[in-house]
């Protein structure tokens, strides 16, 4: 969301960062495909970062009085309902079917944040996941740490394992944990640099609950690289995260003791590193079987717009002008035995 914050800087209705053609023709063709219809619209907005928005996840560690009613004065509501399977009392977030956005807090030394601001679709991955209180839960992509801050506003672990293999994004994750949780429970959270495709053999079948938000193509960012030989380099690339993805998903799946839960997220709307990235792990790992997610799926439908034909252990939100968050893929599976 860091990006989109820069381009709603508008001046004189002109916006500073400008779309990088090669990667609109790249996702023309392939969209165009796999979405049909529905890629018009998304496209439309993907290509507007004015009518981009977003939404707040409050802090439970750093209760803002009169926040929740300044919200709603200004339009704000919750951004999911109570229907939902799961939803913990202290997860609180609102939304607003109005662009732009309520200020960014700067990360201060010492001082917890009120609030994480965020694309709402990026916190279904955690409601899906559904931690409990005790749970021994990795996140094993976790920069740049806001799905990690979302669990902790959901339960309280009993071991809570955040991994990050960029140098770079590690120190951004440990910022991002410094500014929303307190120190005592940050102290119980394991911040790591591991390589992701190794925790599997290194703790094998030791967590209940593993997130993993896959890199990937972030359709948003790419379509305004900032130069078109960095877009090229980024479209060759393309071709080798589903691999990378794969190899994540299987290490998640090692991690896992039997009866444990995996969800896998991406931001992207690219059919090879979502479904198909889903269909070989269930086709080569014969201990794994999908979750159904549908019930969740309905229940934030007046929030969300989703792809239609998705399978029932996933979805993918399409951004549309009003409700322009996604795009956001989502898959949920199951450990059954050992390996």
């Amino acid at each position: 969301f860091f990006l989109s914050l820069k381009l709603e800087k508008k001046t004189k209705g002109k916006v500073q960062k400008q779309i990088c053609q090669v990667v609109l023709d790249h996702f023309e063709k392939q969209y165009t495909a796999e979405l049909g219809d529905a890629w018009s619209s998304v496209r439309d907005v993907l290509t507007s970062p004015w009518c981009w928005q977003h939404a707040l996840l409050l802090n439970r560690f750093s209760p803002s009085p009169g926040l929740e009613s300044s919200l709603a004065e200004q339009g704000y509501h919750p951004a999911f309902p109570a229907a939902l399977p799961y939803l913990p009392a202290a997860f609180r977030c609102y939304s607003r079917a109005v662009p732009g956005r309520f200020p960014a807090q700067k990360h201060q030394p010492g001082r917890l944040k009120d609030y994480y601001l965020l694309n709402a679709a990026s916190l279904l991955p955690v409601l899906a996941l559904e931690v409990q209180d005790g749970e021994d839960v990795l996140d094993l992509c976790a920069a740049p740490g806001g799905k990690s801050v979302a669990i902790l506003q959901c339960a309280y672990p009993g071991h809570f394992h955040c991994n990050e293999y960029d140098d770079l994004r590690s120190r951004w994750l440990e910022q991002t944990l410094e500014s929303f949780i307190p120190d005592p429970l940050v102290n119980l959270i394991t911040v790591s640099k591991l390589d992701g495709r190794q925790i599997g053999d290194l703790q094998p079948e030791f967590y209940d609950k593993v997130l993993v938000d896959a890199p990937c193509s972030n359709d948003r960012s790419w379509l305004f690289s900032a130069d078109s030989q960095q877009a090229v380099l980024r479209l060759m690339q393309r071709k080798e995260l589903s691999s990378l993805q794969f190899q994540l998903l299987r290490s998640a799946v090692e991690a896992l003791r039997p009866g444990g839960s995996l969800v896998y997220s991406t931001c992207t709307l690219s059919r090879a590193e979502n479904s198909d990235v889903i269909n070989l792990i269930l086709s080569s790992c014969s201990n794994v079987m999908p979750v159904d997610i549908s019930g969740m799926a309905r229940a934030v439908s007046q929030e969300f717009t989703f792809l239609s034909g998705t399978q029932q252990h996933e979805l993918l939100v399409l951004p549309e002008k009003g409700r322009a968050w996604g795009p956001m893929y989502v898959a949920k599976l199951k450990k059954v035995s050992s390996t």
